[in-house]
């Protein structure tokens, strides 16, 4: 266990733990470099001293850091110090699924669906990256305090084999393991479909469709019975969503979703319209696949084949397996074998029986048409009456193949830095196959390897598949053009293509605000996965700071209009009297704010600026008799205009 305060490769500072699981703690870290708070996955004692499982852990996480989606928790980082191995991911605000659920009990339908969307957009974007989960339940689904829905542990659960998995974590999982995960069979996409319709079923109920005291009775349950409408534990549920769950949780792969896209498809259409029956169920005798075929046509045959494999298989299961092994990885070469094994066989014979009723005729002739085929290649080809014997050799394998308590064993190649082919006959030379994962890397050319999921000179049995992360080169996407959208919307469009967001702010006096002015790389452009695109987004106008009035009464027009700009004001003459002011032409009576009135920069202030003139008037009228001077009255004079002298004191204070 880790201490708050420690710090894991000198850049991420341990602050508190705020979780546990089955194989790992989880702890809240601070990472200096890029200044961000991050979750630190640390793996438990006992699974670091298992190196082939560690080998596993580090290639399945660094395959699922390749992820990046709004609705994945990212991984960001992988490493190990002092034996301490540890996944550095996306620390997500919020609560569990599982939690979730356990608090409102179950969901009123359109919010199920909604929060499935969410965690199907997650699993089609691992999926498009041959990424499969293996482990989808409410546990490991996270919603955000802001309602953003994402999925954790991408790719890091297929690391938890049988033997490293306590019987805790097992029952955890196993109210969601599909069918062939818990007979030790090959999964794919679609077993991660199948959880997702258990998952989307307790969303529904408030309940799994399977319980019981033990690993081992559950997952009889997922293999045998069939799982119940979800309209029969809530009668509300409309008949499209009671269809997608029963689709996804058929017990032949072949029967459910083929694919994540169309079952977001489904989806989304039920909430449009929920009492249309348009799910298209597939039949359960429409159709043989060809592995079925291939069965059905060993049994006719071989005439009672299956009866002797079974007694085979009784006398070599000599122990009941321990209830751990239903989550057997896919990568055993060991078949799950205890009595639902048995079980497994008697519901395929019977299918198998009802098949043949069906269409009896037409693998006869089927029979028929392959027999003369191999007839007339075996007699046609044959040269002299001389005809070659079948092998029944077994494959080759080199010297480095050893005996390790009975069982044959072939010591792993180092194939990084080959080509996918080159590796792929370095590991068959060995008798190991592989299974490819594929991702962009700009220093790895492409076609060629850049891990393998178990380390070199590692010693395993034969026929085991190693896993290999190869090179798919520089990878470019397009860049979304996002200017003139919301800061939200562009921000979910840009992740959703791929891309990290990176936002700065800055005022704008055209553009709307919370609107996107421009985006750097530009729209359109090319880009690498994952870069980083900023976009600059609109704070709206520049808010305005206050400012003091001045004093421009007794200014001249001019020099107030001046004034009045060096104060962040601008000045306008509203008025111009001539009469009712002695205040000089020219000069401002009176200014529409105070001085020393605070206001916004920027504000109108207007001005009464005087049009008065002094005006002279000279008396050219000849005297009258009657008005004749006296003579001691003086001649005319000029008169000054009688304008009244009025007030000017209190019209500049006006």
């Amino acid at each position: 266990m880790l201490r708050k305060g420690m710090f894991l490769a000198d850049r991420y500072e341990i602050l508190e733990q705020i979780g546990t699981g089955g194989m790992s703690d989880v702890y809240k870290a601070k990472c200096h470099k890029l200044n961000r708070f991050v979750a630190i996955k640390v793996l438990k004692t006992e699974f670091s001293e298992d190196k082939n499982f560690v080998s596993k852990f580090r290639a399945e996480a660094q395959s699922a850091a390749g992820l990046t989606h709004p609705n994945i928790v990212n991984v960001y980082d992988v490493g190990d110090e002092d034996g301490v191995y540890y996944i550095v991911m996306e620390l997500v605000e919020g609560i569990t699924l599982k939690k979730y659920i356990q608090k409102k009990g179950k969901l009123p339908y359109k919010e199920a669906v909604s929060i499935a969307i969410q965690v199907a957009n997650g699993m089609e974007a691992a999926h498009k990256h041959h990424i499969v989960h293996r482990d989808i339940k409410p546990q490991n689904i996270i919603i955000s305090k802001e309602g953003k829905v994402k999925v954790t542990d991408f790719g890091i659960a297929k690391a938890a084999t049988s033997s490293t998995i306590n019987s805790s974590a097992a029952m955890g999982s196993v109210h969601y393991i599909s069918p062939e995960q818990a007979r030790g069979g090959y999964s794919d996409e679609r077993s991660d479909i199948y959880s997702f319709g258990i998952t989307l079923f307790e969303m529904l109920t408030g309940t799994v469709p399977f319980d019981g005291d033990s690993t081992v009775a559950v997952a009889v349950q997922h293999i045998q019975d069939a799982i119940p409408a979800p309209s029969s534990a809530a009668p509300d549920i409309p008949i499209s969503i009671d269809k997608i769950v029963l689709k996804c949780t058929q017990k032949k792969t072949e029967r459910r979703y083929q694919n994540v896209s169309d079952l977001i498809a489904d989806l989304k259409k039920s909430l449009v319209m929920p009492d249309q029956d348009f799910v298209k169920m597939v039949p359960v005798y429409g159709g043989v696949s060809a592995e079925e075929q291939e069965e059905l046509l060993s049994v006719m045959q071989a005439g009672g084949a299956n009866e002797t494999k079974r007694e085979n298989r009784e006398q070599q299961a000599a122990d009941m397996p321990d209830e751990d092994d239903i989550l057997k990885d896919d990568e055993e070469d060991d078949p799950l074998e205890d009595d639902f094994a048995d079980d497994i066989d008697d519901e395929r014979n019977e299918k198998l029986d009802q098949v043949m009723k069906w269409i009896g005729v037409g693998i006869i002739a089927l029979i028929l048409i392959i027999t003369i085929f191999i007839v007339v290649k075996l007699f046609g080809s044959g040269s002299g009456g001389h005809t070659e014997e079948p092998s029944t050799e077994a494959p080759s394998v080199t010297q480095e193949s050893v005996t390790d308590d009975g069982k044959e064993k072939v010591v792993v190649p180092s194939v990084v830095g080959k080509t996918e082919e080159e590796a792929k006959a370095a590991l068959n030379e060995r008798g190991l196959g592989y299974k490819p994962s594929y991702q962009p890397s700009t220093t790895v050319e492409k076609g060629t390897v850049i891990a393998q999921g178990t380390k070199a000179e590692t010693k395993v049995n034969i026929n085991t598949t190693i896993t290999l992360t190869i090179s798919t080169g520089p990878d470019s996407a397009t860049v979304v053009n996002v200017v003139g959208k919301s800061q939200i919307e562009a921000s979910n469009d840009l992740e959703a293509a791929g891309f990290k967001v990176s936002v700065t702010h800055q005022y704008s006096d055209d553009i709307e605000k919370d609107k996107v002015i421009s985006q750097s790389p530009a729209g359109n452009a090319d880009a690498m996965p994952g870069a980083v695109v900023t976009i600059v987004v609109s704070d709206g106008p520049e808010p305005k700071k206050n400012v003091t009035v001045p004093n421009v009464i007794n200014l001249t027009e001019s020099e107030a209009l001046q004034m009045l700009e060096s104060y962040g004001l601008v000045g306008k003459v509203v008025s111009r009297p001539s009469t009712a002011t002695t205040v000089e032409y020219g000069h401002v009576i009176n200014q529409g704010y105070r001085a020393g009135e605070s206001v916004a920069e920027g504000t109108q202030i207007d001005l009464v600026v005087s049009a008065y003139r002094k005006e002279t008037q000279t008396q050219t009228q000849a005297p009258t008799a009657t008005d004749a001077p006296t003579q001691n009255e003086k001649p005319s004079q000029t008169v000054e205009n009688p304008a009244s002298e009025a007030n000017t004191a209190e019209n500049q204070n006006n």
